[in-house]
C-alpha cells in the first residue's frame, strides 16, 4: 500500500494549534490532488486543507479535534486509485434500492437484520484544554433513520462550535438534551443498527418523496444552528448567501442576515393577544444569543492581556490643521495619480514607524525572561467586521510610501469585511493602531493587542478654541492615547513617543524629510 501522511500545515508564527472545522470529505472518498478535503479554525482565522495527492482518504482525526501543527490528520492511499469505482457504484446503487425493489437489496437487507446491535455514541475529545461540551442543537428526532456520516446534532465548546456526524446507520436514539451539558466521553444517542426493516424504510421516500427532498436540500445547505437563527428571524435560508462548503450556510451567514419585513406583522397580531393588559407598553422582548467561537477567543484574549500586563494609557491632542492642509490641497491630485484616497491614517502610519525607530522598546516584545526587539514595522491595523474586530498586518510599513500604505489599508479592510483574511496577514504584528474616531469615540483607552507591547488610539477630530502665538483660535483637535505594557515600557518612554508623534503629525513635512 502507497500511502502519503498528511499532517496539519504550519500556518503562523504564533499559531500552535488548530482545531478541525468540517470534513467535506467523507473516511473511504476517492480525492483528487488539490482537491478541499476539510476546513481547520485557529483563534484567528479560518483556511481549507488540500489532497496532496491522488487516492482514496483514510481519516485519522475528527471534526472538532484540536491538533498541534505537524500532527497526523489523515492519509491517503495513493495504491488504491481503483477502488473509488466500487465506491461511486455503491453510491449510485443506493438509491436505485431505495425506489424499486430489487433481488440484490433484498438480499442485502436480511444480512444487515442479522448483524442488527446497538451502537453508542460518545461525545469525541475536541481538545486538550476542553473537558465538556453543550449540545446546541439536534437536526435529527428521536426514532429518525440517520445514514452514516449523516449531521445528528451541534455541539459548542468553549473555543469552536462542530457538528457530531453519524458514525453508523440505523435509528436514532437520543439521550443527551438539547442545552445539556455533556463531559467528553459520556454517552450522547445510540444508533440501532438494523433495528427498522428493509421494507418500511424506503416506504416513506416513496409516500412523500418532495418533502423528504426539501427537508435534505435545507439541512445540506444550513447548519442546524444557523437553521435555528434564521427561523428566528424569519428568513428563508434561500435568501442567504452561505460561506461553507458548497453554499452551505454558517452560523456567522445567519447573524449577519438582516430580518424580513414580514416582522411588524407579528408585532401587530401582539396587542390583539396581550389585550387583557393594556397598562404594559413598548417592545420588552428579551432574547439569549450564544457567542460565537471569534467572539469568546476575542474576550479570552482581552480579558488575558488585563491579567498579564501592566498596562497603563497616556494621552495627548494632535493639531490635525496642518494634515488637513495638506490633505486638501494634494488629496485630488494624489488619487489621479496613485487611484487611491489620501486618509489620515497614512499620516499617523508613517509617524509611528518614524517614532517607533526612535524608542525601539515600544516596538519590542517579552518573550518569557527576554525582550525581543524589532528593526522593522509590522503595523497592524484595527478593522470592524461584522464577525467582530480583527487586526490585519501592514509588513514593513516603515519602507511604504504614503501611496502604499492607503493601497495596503484598502486591500486588506475588504478582505477584513469579506472574510478572507489569511492568518499570514493577521499574525506577527510589532504595533498596532485603532480608529475609534470612525465611530465617534473622543477618549479611550485602547487594550494592547499581545504580545506586542503598545497600541495607539486615534479618536474623533472636533473644533476646539485653543490658544496659539498668544492668541484664541479654533482648531481641529484630536485626542490620542497610547496604551502601554509598563514591563517593558518606562513612563518616560512612552510619553516621549507620543510627544514624536504628536510632533510628526503638526508638521507634516518632517514626515516627507525624514526629520
Amino acid at each position: 500500500m502507497a500511502e502519503i501522511e498528511i499532517k496539519v500545515p504550519p500556518v503562523g508564527e504564533s499559531i500552535t494549534e488548530v482545531t478541525i472545522g468540517n470534513w467535506f470529505k467523507n473516511d473511504g472518498d476517492f480525492v483528487k490532488m488539490d482537491e478541499v478535503i476539510c476546513g481547520l479554525d485557529s483563534d484567528k482565522a479560518t483556511f481549507e486543507l488540500t489532497a496532496e495527492a491522488e487516492g482514496v482518504l483514510h481519516i485519522k482525526a475528527q471534526e472538532g479535534d484540536t491538533l498541534s501543527i505537524g500532527d497526523r490528520i489523515a492519509t491517503i492511499d495513493t495504491a488504491a486509485s481503483g477502488g473509488s469505482a466500487p465506491a461511486e457504484e455503491a453510491k449510485s446503487e443506493a438509491p436505485a434500492t431505495a425506489a424499486a425493489a430489487a433481488p440484490a437489496p433484498t438480499e442485502a437487507q436480511p444480512e444487515a437484520a442479522a448483524e442488527a446491535k446497538i451502537y453508542e455514541m460518545k461525545v469525541p475529545a475536541v481538545g486538550e484544554s476542553i473537558t465538556e461540551v453543550t449540545i446546541a442543537s439536534w437536526s435529527k428526532k428521536d426514532g429518525d433513520h440517520v445514514e452514516v456520516d449523516e449531521i445528528l446534532c451541534e455541539l459548542e465548546s468553549d473555543k469552536a462550535t462542530f457538528e457530531l456526524p453519524a458514525e453508523a446507520a440505523g435509528t436514532l436514539r437520543i439521550v443527551g438534551q438539547e442545552g445539556d451539558t455533556l463531559a467528553i466521553g459520556a454517552l450522547i444517542c445510540k444508533i440501532e443498527q438494523g433495528a427498522s426493516s428493509g421494507s418500511s424504510a424506503p416506504a416513506a421516500p416513496a409516500a412523500a418523496p418532495q418533502s423528504g427532498s426539501v427537508e435534505k436540500s435545507v439541512e445540506k445547505h444550513a447548519s442546524p444552528v444557523a437553521a435555528k437563527i434564521l427561523a428566528e428571524k424569519g428568513i428563508d435560508v434561500k435568501d442567504v448567501n452561505g460561506s461553507g462548503a458548497g453554499g452551505r450556510v454558517m452560523k456567522d451567514d445567519a447573524l449577519k442576515a438582516g430580518s424580513k419585513p414580514a416582522a411588524p406583522a407579528k408585532a401587530a397580531s401582539a396587542p390583539a393577544a396581550a389585550a387583557p393588559a393594556p397598562a404594559a407598553s413598548g417592545n420588552r422582548v428579551q432574547r439569549r444569543e450564544k457567542m460565537s467561537s471569534l467572539r469568546k477567543t476575542i474576550a479570552r484574549r482581552l480579558v488575558a492581556v488585563k491579567n498579564e500586563t501592566a498596562m497603563l494609557t497616556t494621552f495627548n491632542e494632535v493639531d490635525m490643521k496642518p494634515v488637513m492642509d495638506l490633505r486638501s490641497k494634494f488629496k485630488d491630485k494624489f488619487k489621479e495619480k496613485h487611484e487611491v484616497g489620501l486618509g489620515f491614517m497614512s499620516f499617523f502610519v508613517k509617524a509611528v514607524t518614524v517614532a517607533l525607530k526612535d524608542f525601539p522598546g515600544v516596538n519590542a516584545s517579552i518573550d518569557g525572561e527576554e525582550i525581543i526587539f524589532n528593526d522593522f514595522a509590522d503595523v497592524s491595523v484595527a478593522v470592524s467586521t461584522p464577525r467582530g474586530l480583527v487586526v490585519p498586518v501592514i509588513r514593513n510599513a516603515e519602507a511604504l510610501s504614503f501611496a502604499a500604505i492607503e493601497k495596503e489599508i484598502v486591500r486588506l479592510a475588504i478582505r477584513a469585511r469579506d472574510g478572507k483574511l489569511g492568518l499570514d496577514e493577521m499574525s506577527g504584528g510589532t504595533f498596532t493602531i485603532t480608529n475609534g474616531g470612525t465611530f465617534g469615540s473622543m477618549l479611550s483607552t485602547p487594550i494592547i493587542n499581545a504580545p506586542q507591547s503598545a497600541i495607539l488610539g486615534m479618536h474623533n477630530i472636533v473644533e476646539r478654541a485653543v490658544v496659539a502665538d498668544g492668541q484664541i483660535v479654533i482648531r481641529p483637535i484630536m485626542y490620542v492615547a497610547l496604551s502601554y505594557d509598563h514591563r517593558i515600557i518606562d513612563g518616560k518612554d512612552s510619553v516621549s513617543f507620543l510627544v514624536r508623534v504628536k510632533q510628526l503629525l503638526e508638521d507634516p513635512m518632517r514626515l516627507l524629510l525624514d526629520m
